[in-house]
């Protein structure tokens, strides 16, 4: 009888136990956020890459400013550009799908289908460039320092993970505090991994100019601050044959050489000083290019066309400073911006306007809020503008003539009915006698030429705006700690936006030091639909999450909207070879190439950088 008993307990415990054997994740080799992947186990590269690039030869990139530090992870310092190519993550993403990621450091991935946790299992052949392995303890140990010493970015980033679990010598399992985060194994898949054995013994949250210890293609052969840093490609790179790599760090060398300003830098490419420069200046574009190497077919300039979402950039506002407290000031002062004649005697036509906080893509709300999106809206009705629910969001327009009077008019109705009249010629608030005036603080004087018409317009409704250029160091010195009352403020997006929105616009980012959050909004709402588009369970739930959060966040004026173009703009000495397939996300220069015979006639011609 007692044999029965304990029969009938085992088979019960059989019939109880198999359920969870059968809903046990199994590993695997990458991650949607939504969907499936569109590269199976068996992949063997990226579509967008050349699989039989050659590898070789020496490159030099321009970057602005200056650098004193190789540590990217911390908020001490200024960076050099290419520091992070030292190091691998856990997983790559692909440049072609909206989210998704495959292993890179890790073998491969688990998580249930509520994702309230992830596991990754690294390689037995990761090796740091001391031919050390690359272990659990190495994961564990990054994600604990980031989290305690790096950047206040990672701690937000990181902000839903309770705990990090090593399972066995390469396994670690990331456990998720309640609430739903599908994006957070894939948050957890770009954790940078640094060697323990290395930091142990230094300061990670002090800058330095040694040459870190790292596992990536890259490692640092020679710096100088401020001035150069030059990458060297690992040879015997223990990840150089993965799918996720081939076809990838081509380059035998990089080197990124510092300059003072864009104007600078755009006459050192032309004298081959540098080889590659993405343009980011519409009159650069139109006007700085026209030299005897462009003629001569020795220095190309392409567009490559992309489907990546623009996201926003604008002249933002800093909500912190009373001035701007009001959101009719905010949406008053956007009137005095001419985009239409920016666009046709600045820009030479090339820029269409920005609207939405997600633009040139389907997460950008236009029209008005579908049903889908009023479900999420309808319990704010009485907290919101009633703009987000009756018309849809557009920034003022002109003809383009110079001559934007009905928009002052309208402008300076808004400022009287908001409390600011005009007295003497100068705007002034009716109560306190304080003149409305600011200062936009700018990194370089490349934009001056976009202010300087803005601030001729306040100009004429009584408003002062004064242009103030400083350099790279202070600048990003006073926009962490929010000392400014306007910037060219912009936010990139990706097609499958998540947790990052907290560091943009919660109000616990608000006060925080190097934040995103530069306007200082501060708004449960917001921080609700934030939250509501973390969680969304499948693609047309964070399409719906996206489009009510951008509504939003448009009708509280934060910004006042720039423009954007559907392109890159790239200049090129003619010594690369390029892939056929330009992917989604625009051109991935480190899946181009050096043409030997190329780079050997452009060198014998006395042009360009090597």
């Amino acid at each position: 009888m007692r044999f029965l008993l304990h029969l009938m307990t085992f088979c019960v415990g059989l019939v109880l136990l198999a359920p969870a054997q059968a809903d046990e994740p199994k590993p695997q080799h990458g991650l949607a956020m939504h969907g499936d992947l569109k590269y199976g186990p068996d992949f063997k590269h990226f579509d967008y890459v050349n699989p039989n690039a050659p590898k070789g030869g020496e490159i030099r990139l321009g970057a602005i400013g200056g650098f004193d530090s190789l540590n990217p992870f911390i908020i001490k310092g200024n960076a050099a550009g290419g520091a992070s190519f030292v190091y691998d993550t856990l997983l790559s993403s692909s440049a072609d799908e909206a989210f998704s990621e495959y292993g890179l450091l890790a073998k491969t991935v688990r998580t249930p289908e509520d994702r309230s946790w992830v596991e990754f299992t690294l390689r037995d052949e990761a090796r740091w460039h001391d031919d050390k392995p690359i272990t659990a303890d190495d994961v564990i140990f990054s994600y604990n320092m980031l989290v305690e010493k790096g950047a206040p970015f990672y701690r937000f980033y990181y902000g839903s993970v309770a705990r990090a679990v090593k399972l066995g010598p390469k396994t670690v399992r990331f456990e998720f505090k309640p609430g739903e985060n599908r994006e957070l194994p894939l948050i957890l898949g770009q954790l940078p991994v640094l060697p323990k054995h290395y930091w142990e013994t230094r300061e990670f949250d002090a800058t330095t100019l040694e040459p870190p210890l790292g596992s990536g293609a890259y490692r640092v052969k020679s710096v100088e601050a401020n001035r150069s840093i030059v990458l060297e490609r690992v040879k015997d790179y223990w990840g150089q044959n993965l799918p996720v790599n081939v076809g990838h760090n081509n380059f035998d060398v990089i080197e990124f050489e510092y300059y003072r300003d864009a104007q600078v830098a755009i006459e050192a490419f032309t004298g081959g000083r540098f080889d590659f420069r993405r343009e980011n200046s519409s009159k650069a574009w139109a006007t700085a290019y026209d030299v005897p190497a462009v003629k001569k077919g020795l220095i190309k300039l392409e567009t490559f066309d992309h489907d990546r979402p623009a996201g926003m950039q604008g002249f933002g506002f800093n909500l912190r400073r009373d001035v701007f407290k009001d959101p009719k000031v905010r949406e008053a002062l956007a009137y005095a911006f001419d985009f239409e004649w920016s666009n046709k005697n600045l820009f030479y036509g090339q820029y269409t306007r920005t609207r939405s906080f997600f633009e040139n893509s389907e997460l950008a709300a236009t029209g008005l809020p579908s049903d889908a999106e009023l479900k999420l809206l309808e319990p704010y009705r009485s907290q919101l503008p009633a703009e987000v629910f009756t018309k849809e969001y557009n920034p003022p327009k002109t003809d383009g003539s110079g001559n934007i009077r009905g928009n002052l008019r309208i402008a300076s109705k808004m400022l009287r009915d908001a409390g600011w009249v005009i007295k003497d010629g100068v705007r002034v608030n009716e109560a306190t006698g304080k003149k409305l005036e600011f200062e936009i603080l700018l990194s370089s004087p490349l934009f001056e030429r976009v202010v300087l018409p803005f601030a001729k317009n306040l100009e004429k409704l009584g408003v002062k705006a004064r242009a103030r250029t400083v350099e790279t160091a202070q600048y990003r010195r006073r926009t962490d700690t929010f000392d400014y009352d306007m910037i060219v403020a912009s936010w990139g997006q990706s097609l499958s936006p998540g947790n990052e929105q907290r560091d943009f616009w919660s109000s616990n980012a608000a006060d925080r030091e190097g934040s995103r959050n530069s306007t200082g909004i501060k708004s449960k709402i917001v921080d609700e639909l934030i939250e509501k588009l973390i969680a969304a369970p499948d693609r047309q739930a964070l399409i719906t999450a996206c489009r009510a959060l951008d509504r939003v966040l448009q009708w509280n004026h934060l910004v006042i909207p720039h423009f954007h173009a559907g392109y890159d703009r790239i200049a090129y000495w003619d010594k690369f070879g390029q892939p056929k397939i330009t992917p989604t996300r625009g051109t991935q220069f480190l899946t181009w190439w050096v043409v030997a015979d190329k780079a050997a006639a452009i060198k014998a011609a006395g042009n360009g950088a090597n």
